[in-house]
């Protein structure tokens, strides 16, 4: 029998627990039970609300329901790592707890690693309820991480996906602190398949990722994978040092050779002002590597556990 794992990372989705504990509960018992047993590891990511109480109470209810309760927020990818670091399947599928997964396309997930495929990827098409705001950056986030990253990552990619145990155990031994799956999946490597699908409504509550979060993911998926902005600094700053001694020489001629006086500092102002906001933009990307550094130097835990409770067939 084939032990397969759903990773939920949870923060304050106490009113969409029950719903899609629901809705995976169906799906299981449609699956064959003499070939797959399925057990739901949902993740409490220091939510404020009673999410951990909920999962407690469906634990209660469901046998198959376990949990890790983190001391605080530490974020989403972390949430799944700590899933996967936890977790003993055959197979992990990784889902959100807002319901815009659809539980329905886990048989199909199933299928897939059941003709070889390593990595069952989703990539998701755009909902007709979301903004042009909303398309628009998500497009263009891709187009530009695509363009700076080594690593090609196909828009739309989420973090619904079902990964084999080899695989599983190569993302054990990752224990870099800027989690970033979108990038590193396709990193990996591995026999992968996509399958396209279009989010469900999410039933309650607001989504997590404020435009805060989201830009900071940005940056993170983008000086994960590539040292490309600190060459195009480089090349920026040539650019700009030629161009200011051809300035200086025409400043020169002008001062000696010639009887015009360089009328008035507008020209003079602009090209301080715009050369030292290059600089400080410049300065920014560098010392977004340089933290990374540090904060990778100190080798701390990516996550630190208050609570677990997960089933050991061993014991």
């Amino acid at each position: 029998m084939k032990k397969i794992s759903i990773i939920v990372p949870c923060f304050n989705e106490k009113e969409n627990l029950f719903y899609l504990n629901q809705k995976l509960q169906e799906v299981f018992l449609n699956q064959p039970k003499e070939k797959y047993s399925f057990r739901i590891v949902f993740i409490n990511d220091g939510s404020s609300d009673d999410t951990l109480l909920e999962i407690k109470e469906l634990k209660r209810q469901s046998s198959n329901i376990d949990f890790i309760s983190f001391s605080r927020n530490f974020g989403h990818q972390q949430a799944i790592k700590a899933g996967i670091d936890c977790v003993d399947a055959d197979a992990i599928i990784t889902m959100d707890a807002d319901m815009q997964h659809p539980p329905h396309l886990i048989p199909e997930l199933i299928e897939k690693w059941e003709e070889g495929f390593d990595i069952v990827n989703s990539k998701r098409f755009d909902s007709k309820n979301q903004s042009f705001m909303k398309k628009l950056t998500s497009r263009s986030f891709y187009a530009l991480l695509n363009k700076l990253s080594y690593v090609k990552i196909e828009s739309g990619t989420a973090d619904f996906r079902l990964l084999d145990k080899k695989v599983i155990e190569q993302l054990r031994n990752l224990n870099e602190q800027n989690l970033f799956f979108r990038g590193v999946i396709p990193w990996l490597g591995f026999n992968q398949y996509t399958i396209d699908y279009y989010p469900d409504e999410r039933r309650f509550g607001k989504t997590k990722y404020t435009a805060q979060k989201m830009i900071s993911l940005a940056i993170t998926g983008i000086t994960s994978f590539s040292i490309k902005p600190l060459r195009i600094s480089i090349f920026v700053g040539l650019f700009l040092s030629v161009i200011a001694i051809f300035y200086m020489l025409y400043a020169l001629y002008i001062g000696f050779f010639t009887d015009r006086a360089i009328a008035g500092w507008t020209s003079v102002i602009v090209s301080v002002l715009f050369i030292g906001g290059l600089q400080l933009l410049m300065l920014g990307i560098l010392g977004e590597y340089i933290g990374k550094i540090f904060i990778e130097n100190k080798k701390r835990p990516n996550y630190i556990i208050d609570q677990i409770d997960i089933f050991d067939e061993n014991k």
